[in-house]
């Protein structure tokens, strides 16, 4: 039988990666990096490509901003303090692959989950709130609304992009009242995942 991981440990494995690279640096996060983004290309070029380009002034904006305003030696001399500098780009480098990684892991996740099991994931994930006397059913119907309208806005063409962002935050008026969660057991296999990505997180930020 093919092991299918819980939705909930997908996105809790996702949410140590996030942290994980937050701790490489260098050779270790250069590999990390190139391996996740060849993995996304694979298995969802399309999703990846998605991110970047939605992103990528953040990116830019981000290697500027540490290359101009980060002390050392300038990489052009001659213009002086309008030279970006060699630690500026090294620590911008650093942060791009760090934000890459996450984006490569989001994309992966995304193409994994579909927007039932992945509302299903964050549902077991927010047990919690019940402590609190929280309805973490309710969170689920918003959130599933939420994407919907989402996702309708994204497909809008429209040129006039304040008429696009003001349909996505209108009331839902399609008449949704409930969902259906494929809500499961947590298996051995599942367990045994959170575990090992839990030591490897602790062994790297020790």
């Amino acid at each position: 039988m093919k092991y299918e991981p819980h939705p909930t440990v997908q996105i809790l494995v996702w949410i140590m990666l996030a942290l994980l690279v937050q701790r490489l640096q260098g050779f270790a996060l250069l590999l990390t990096c190139v391996a996740l983004i060849l993995l996304a290309l694979k298995l969802c070029a399309v999703q990846m490509l998605s991110l970047i380009k939605r992103t990528r002034w953040i990116l830019v904006v981000l290697l500027f901003i540490y290359a101009y305003t980060t002390p050392g030696g300038a990489v052009l001399s001659q213009f002086g303090i309008w030279s970006p500098t060699w630690e500026g780009l090294s620590d911008g480098a650093t942060q791009l692959g760090r934000l890459l990684s996450v984006l490569a892991g989001l994309a992966i996740l995304l193409t994994l989950l579909s927007q039932s099991r992945l509302i299903s994931g964050l549902y077991s994930l927010m047990y919690p709130l019940r402590w609190f006397g929280l309805s973490r059913e309710r969170f689920a119907v918003r959130l599933a609304l939420t994407l919907e309208n989402a996702e309708s806005a994204m497909r809008d063409t429209a040129s006039d992009w304040r008429m696009t962002i003001g349909d996505a935050l209108k009331p839902n008026r399609s008449g949704t009242s409930h969902i259906e969660l494929d809500v499961r057991a947590f298996g051995l296999i599942d367990v045994l995942v959170l575990l090992a990505s839990v030591v490897l997180m602790i062994g790297v930020w020790r």
